[in-house]
């Protein structure tokens, strides 16, 4: 099978985890506990790398989320919650962890979902945005990398399933779609 080529390596990827992960353990120094809340599927794998890394204490939680487009959906939110936390958060310092904002789409709603809740606080993660593709503007707390409007895979990003689990971002060409 052939690999898609690589935008960033497996050694920048987890270099920059580790920095992430130092920059919430200084933010979140005195917490009681940090609620990680990863989107399914994509933020697993970042999200796995990323707790393990953390020196303050957290636990975790998933939620899966599915996003309409334009023309599947007459709803004013292209994206709707397809499956919840299993514990309050309310009251809780709380951690979105996205693989990729995109259109900011998601972590828009996701945002607005659980500030509903009455999180303590209420910030954000993710590994990759791709400000080109821009359309719902979203504060990132956590940023990993800015990379260009290019299909990426790997690290828990996937095309049709497939490539999820490389070590590494790499760049989709259009002869492998």
């Amino acid at each position: 099978m052939q690999l898609p080529p690589t935008l960033l390596s497996e050694e920048q990827v987890s270099n920059r985890v580790t920095q992430i992960a130092e920059e919430i353990d200084a933010l979140y120094a005195d917490t009681e506990m940090l609620v990680l809340i990863g989107v399914l599927k994509g933020s697993f794998i970042f999200l796995a790398d990323l707790a393990r890394k953390l020196t303050i204490p957290h636990r975790v939680e998933f939620i899966a989320v599915s996003s309409y487009g334009a023309k599947e959906s007459e709803h004013a939110d292209p994206v709707r919650l397809i499956m919840d936390v299993r514990h309050g958060i309310d009251g809780q310092d709380v951690l979105l962890v996205e693989d990729i904002v995109d259109t900011g789409h998601t972590l828009a709603y996701l945002k607005r979902l659980f500030e509903a809740h009455a999180p303590a606080s209420l910030r954000t993660c993710t590994l990759l945005h791709k400000p080109d593709r821009t359309e719902r503007e979203v504060d990132l707390d956590f940023l990993g990398f800015t990379i260009p409007d290019v299909w990426v895979v790997g690290y828990g990003l996937d095309y049709a399933e497939r490539h999820r689990t490389l070590p590494y971002i790499g760049q989709l060409p259009p002869d492998m779609r």
